[in-house]
């Protein structure tokens, strides 16, 4: 994302979602326990916005997307997200889902990796916000379900038909996206769907040790693999070895390469600028 903004400020305060920023480190955290953590439609609104923002502020180099109580996010609300869209023109409709979307689109475009802790119920909605992540750290009372046939919508939602059959690949990602049936923690850490299982209660400690370790590294390295993680995904294997080959020679311009170099030579831990 550009790091380019107009006359607005950043937002000082976010109605939907908790904010706390330290050494890099983001922390985002889904903060309706009462409800499971159910998105709103300000909800959506705030995370793409804030996604946006911090892309462009560069001062993040690692994002923990938690939830807080008894589950991950147990998708769009009932009444307030459910409810409220059956009285909505397809044009509202259509505005709805590309914000959706758009959610999905914020997190895989954003320079920094993003890491989803994830404990109890990740279902629907929250179940996608996991699956764009980067890295899905839980622990195993975690369980992720896409929802979406159930309520008689397409499984293919936020991108769901895209990235889920990249991950687990096409047979798995059927069976889940057709069925909706739940996936407990020890078979999805088997399909490739959770990147780090953790003993109970540790999901988000695991995922905050995961981050920092990131937020210490080379950021601009950072950001170019998961850009080209997600462009490549598209690309024949031409089109994808003549990017990696443009993108490296333009990081070996960079300060973090020398720096590399000038660590190893001098017997140092090499002192990362994101440059």
């Amino acid at each position: 994302m550009s790091p380019f903004t107009g006359s607005a400020a950043p937002t000082a305060d976010w109605e939907h979602v908790r904010l706390q920023v330290a050494d890099g480190v983001a922390t985002v955290t889904l903060a309706r326990p009462d409800k499971l953590n159910a998105l709103t439609f300000g909800a959506y609104a705030d995370l793409r916005d804030l996604l946006a923002e911090l892309s462009r502020e560069r001062s993040v180099r690692a994002l923990v997307l938690a939830g807080e109580g008894r589950g991950f996010c147990s998708g769009g609300d009932v009444d307030e997200i459910i409810g409220a869209t059956l009285a909505l023109d397809t044009a509202e409709l259509l505005d709805f889902n590309r914000m959706t979307g758009q959610v999905v689109r914020a997190i895989r475009e954003c320079p920094f990796p993003v890491i989803a802790a994830v404990h109890g119920v990740a279902a629907g909605a929250g179940a996608v916000l996991a699956l764009a992540s980067d890295f899905r750290v839980a622990d195993p009372s975690a369980r992720f379900a896409f929802l979406f046939t159930r309520v008689g919508l397409s499984g293919g939602d936020m991108g769901a038909a895209y990235l889920l059959p990249r991950i687990v690949g096409l047979g798995h990602a059927t069976r889940l996206l057709m069925l909706g049936e739940p996936v407990r923690a020890p078979e999805a850490e088997r399909i490739g769907l959770i990147s780090e299982l953790t003993e109970e209660g540790h999901a988000g400690e695991a995922a905050q040790a995961l981050a920092r370790r990131l937020a210490e590294g080379p950021a601009l390295a950072h950001a170019q693999t998961k850009a080209l993680l997600t462009a490549e995904l598209d690309m024949p294997l031409a089109a994808s070895v003549e990017l990696d080959a443009a993108t490296q020679a333009l990081l070996m311009n960079g300060e973090d390469y020398r720096e590399f170099h000038a660590s190893f030579m001098e017997k140092r831990a090499p002192k990362w600028r994101g440059r």
